[in-house]
């Protein structure tokens, strides 16, 4: 991992004063259409309205044409595996190199997560708030930020160097990623050489913090299904037959409780783990960015960052179950469980949830009949980080932000960067972000830190215009 340290101060070039200029001019206008962007609740789950996620997308293509430098800007649709669904349409554009220069793929979404409770949210979800220095809004960081910073980066570029510059471009903006990006392996077979690039780069991840940027190396992969437990047939009263029969609760309780560690680390064997060295974090950091209660100690070993970036982990997300409400004394016959295992890289998925399903089937208590479906699964990413083009981003970063940036681990996944290493297996893929720490992506209260968000802007208009001077490697 690197070191947080300043950069030696460095000229600062005509070029590099006239981009820094255009992104600073530019700020009123891209705040004003990222807030724009966020009105629209393009939430992108079943439960919810997909005109407003075509809505999105016609918004997002229209702020793309208004750039006058792409050759083609298409709004497009791919099949979901398995059946005739379209996905959720995305915005592709195109620009051709010229004279040796390379091409570089622009990824970003435009779908967000559904809102939750309104009551949780001290502002309106879907009306950006500004308070302090954070922008306020479902949608504020993960991910309009990343469209946005798309957006302006290549408005820096013309205004700084002009509309007729030699860098390729390319341009995807996802309709469905909080969905699961169902359709995403078939949109890019299907649009295989308009995406072809020499990079890629994902604006949807995190930065150390307000002051530090990131590029992410490493994500866990995950494993996803539902798991049903059955031990009647029907309800029994618990007055009755409470002693001598095991209702699906407790079968369920005891089932779950045997994934977990004494610590609370992962105890199913076959899910491994990888040694990576990383920075100080303190646990005391650790409460104040997750709102761990006092009195609650962390769980796992070792570092914590290693117990986020490079061990498993194992979530039960959802149970549906007798509610408090509507409780009587009843044996219940049946539980059923969403489960949520993020995997270290370097691991299979579907290794990782060979290594589940054998655990749950043998430690199903007193019998219980254990059904595991709706399996989803995503692969874990590690970045090769010995190319020119995380060079050259690293050295945009700390023009930018004056301070080296640091490699970090994400401990959430994005499955879809494992289909694009499989398209497009030459190009290098670079993993960035608007967020930090406290931005609390998929949550209420999510928010954009401003700061931040000019700064990566700016690192990535660097970026393009030192990709723009450089001969195709």
């Amino acid at each position: 991992m690197t070191d947080i340290r300043e950069t030696e101060p460095a000229a600062i070039t005509p070029a590099a004063q006239e981009l820094r200029a255009a992104v600073e001019g530019g700020l009123p206008t891209t705040l004003a259409d990222l807030c724009a962007l966020v009105r629209i609740p393009s939430v992108s789950w079943d439960a919810f309205d997909a005109d407003q996620v075509a809505r999105s997308a016609d918004a997002v293509a229209n702020l793309v044409r208004g750039l006058g430098v792409f050759d083609s800007v298409e709004i497009k649709a791919a099949g979901i595996p398995g059946g005739a669904e379209l996905g959720h349409p995305a915005v592709l554009a195109t620009r051709a190199a010229r004279r040796g220069r390379p091409t570089v793929l622009l990824y970003a979404h435009h779908d967000v997560q559904p809102p939750g409770q309104d009551e949780d949210w001290e502002s309106n979800p879907f009306e950006p708030t500004i308070r302090g220095d954070r922008l306020y809004g479902r949608g504020a960081a993960d991910d309009k930020a990343g469209v946005m910073a798309h957006i302006a980066a290549i408005r820096a570029l013309v205004e700084a160097e002009g509309p007729d510059f030699d860098l390729g471009l390319a341009l995807f903006i996802e309709g469905e990623e909080e969905f699961g990006s169902r359709s995403f392996s078939t949109f890019l077979e299907e649009n295989q050489e308009a995406l072809r690039a020499d990079a890629i780069v994902v604006a949807d991840s995190n930065n150390w913090d307000v002051s530090t940027p990131a590029l992410t190396t490493a994500l866990r992969g995950n494993v996803t299904f539902r798991l049903t437990v059955r031990t009647l047939d029907h309800a029994s009263h618990s007055g009755m037959f409470g002693g001598a029969v095991p209702d699906a609760m407790m079968a369920t309780v005891r089932l779950l409780s045997s994934l977990y560690a004494e610590d609370g680390s992962v105890a199913v064997t076959g899910l491994t783990s990888i040694d990576v060295p990383t920075p100080d974090y303190s646990v005391g950091q650790l409460r104040l960015e997750t709102g761990l209660t006092a009195g609650v100690s962390p769980i796992g070993h070792g570092t914590v960052l290693s117990r986020i970036w490079s061990q498993p982990a194992i979530t039960v997300t959802g149970i549906d179950a007798p509610s408090v409400a509507n409780a009587s004394n009843t044996l219940t016959p049946v539980v059923t469980v969403r489960i949520s295992t993020r995997v270290a890289p370097g691991q299979p998925a579907a290794e990782a949830y060979l290594a589940l399903q054998a655990h749950l089937l043998a430690h199903a208590p007193f019998g219980a009949r254990v059904d595991i479906d709706d399996v989803d699964t995503g692969e874990a990413f590690l970045v090769d980080t010995e190319g020119w083009a995380v060079a050259e981003t690293r050295s945009a970063m700390a023009e930018a932000w004056g301070v080296e940036p640091v490699d970090i681990g994400v401990g959430g996944s994005i499955p879809f960067i494992a289909d694009l290493v499989r398209v497009f297996p030459d190009a290098q893929i670079l993993v960035t972000g608007v967020e930090d720490p406290d931005s609390r992506a998929h949550s209420p209260n999510e928010s954009l830190h401003l700061g931040v968000f000019k700064r990566a802007i700016l690192s990535e208009a660097f970026l393009l215009a030192r990709l723009n001077r450089r001969s195709e490697s």
